[in-house]
């Protein structure tokens, strides 16, 4: 798969406009290079969702993309303006999947930039979903194709790896699922042909950049793939295994996911990322344990931050 293989950057940075969690006076972390929204004039807000502005830096060539806009929309366009971000200059939006925590904002970033804009996903993000529980069952709406095309997006849909901004931002496509312990998320559901069936997520797809002399920067949406899965397929397709960082929702939250979070923080320890932020629904619980147990590698994630690699 060279074809697919990321261009190196110089530089690469992720904001985060969107996600769960939002503390103006989270501490910086040793040795990280990320600057805090902190600011008594600026207004930010969380939402159960996550987004997060990509550019990478290359010689004299800047690139900018967007990963997934969140629950609502809201927070997203409040947010970026607040932060002084013109999302108009994105070269294309990526949907890391189809889930509505996802989604809700696509529209709303489509019809504001004035302009078609291309959005990179997989055909199966548009299935209809619903997640079968103790309780009864959830119906998941999956975002409208054609509302956003009028909107503006000019909708790709792939399957496989593809490559962005240049070729500096790798777009994993169908993560492989190659671990005893990632086994998805039990109850979902998705209508294929004429009948409903487990559904696998196998939309979900996270982002790749290669940091010259640092190592891959991994971000994931939820993970649905499993984060450690996501990790190693992002290894195994760019033929790198130095992974310098790991961001993003590793979905361990709830009971379901608690059996989950030791294995995955065991593999991770393997990898030996030098950062390691988990996001959105990652879980308090397994953040916690992150924490305790790989120290001074984990930061917690607060709406506004910048990271730089």
């Amino acid at each position: 798969m060279t074809e697919n293989l990321p261009k190196p950057v110089d530089r690469a940075e992720v904001t985060v406009l969107v996600d769960n969690y939002i503390d103006m006076f989270v501490p910086q972390a040793t040795g990280a290079d990320h600057r805090l929204p902190f600011s008594p004039d600026r207004l930010l807000l969380a939402e159960h969702g996550l987004s997060c502005l990509i550019r990478v830096f290359s010689g004299k060539h800047e690139h900018a993309i967007l990963l997934d806009t969140g629950l609502s929309g809201i927070c997203l366009l409040h947010n970026a303006r607040q932060l002084g971000i013109d999302l108009t200059t994105i070269e294309a939006a990526v949907l890391s999947h189809g889930h509505f925590d996802h989604t809700g904002g696509l529209s709303p970033l489509f019809s504001s930039m004035g302009h078609q804009v291309p959005l990179i996903v997989h055909p199966d993000a548009f299935l209809a979903r619903r997640l079968k529980g103790p309780k009864g069952q959830a119906s998941l709406r999956p975002p409208d194709a054609v509302a956003l095309k009028k909107s503006g997006a000019d909708i790709l849909m792939r399957r496989g790896p593809s490559t962005l901004a240049g070729g500096h931002i790798l777009v994993t496509g169908e993560v492989e699922r190659a671990t005893s312990f990632e086994k998805g998320f039990p109850g979902m559901e998705a209508y294929r042909g004429d009948r409903w069936s487990a559904d696998p997520i196998s939309d979900d797809q996270a982002l790749v950049i290669d940091v010259k002399n640092k190592g891959l920067v991994v971000i994931s949406g939820c993970a649905h793939a499993g984060i450690v899965n996501t990790v190693e397929y992002a290894r195994k397709i760019t033929g790198t295994e130095t992974v310098h960082a790991v961001l993003g929702g590793f979905h361990l939250t709830g009971t379901l996911f608690e059996p989950v979070i030791a294995p995955t923080i065991e593999a991770m320890k393997t990898i030996d990322p030098l950062y390691i932020v988990p996001m959105h629904c990652t879980g308090w619980n397994a953040i916690n344990r992150f924490f305790a147990e790989m120290p001074g590698r984990c930061i917690l994630n607060t709406v506004g931050t910048t990271y730089r690699f």
